[in-house]
């Protein structure tokens, strides 16, 4: 799954917003958005897979967090993914 595909969703917009903000673990971040645990997963999964997050062990925790490529290219393009059809501000993703 792609980039664009991933970030579709609003709920997975959310949680990446909270993750460039610091590493999460999915029973944090489903406190903080108001999400089931399973559906942070299932997101988690799709975001994983588009390369946008890894997942680092951290004892009997799992810490989320945004992938350096992807924090570089924000910080290139200004907090603005630009796919030429769309474009995404991230710092003005919703809460």
């Amino acid at each position: 799954m792609d980039i664009l595909k991933a970030l579709a969703d609003r709920s997975r917009m959310r949680i990446v917003k909270a993750l460039l903000a610091k590493p999460h673990g999915v029973n944090e971040l489903a406190a903080e958005l108001k999400i089931s645990q399973y559906n942070v997963s299932k997101h988690l999964r799709i975001l994983r897979e588009a390369g946008i997050i890894k997942v680092q062990p951290d004892g009997t925790r799992r810490e989320h967090s945004v992938v350096p490529a992807f924090r570089e290219r924000l910080r290139k393009e200004n907090n603005t993914l630009d796919f030429g059809c769309c474009s995404f501000r991230f710092d003005q993703l919703p809460d």
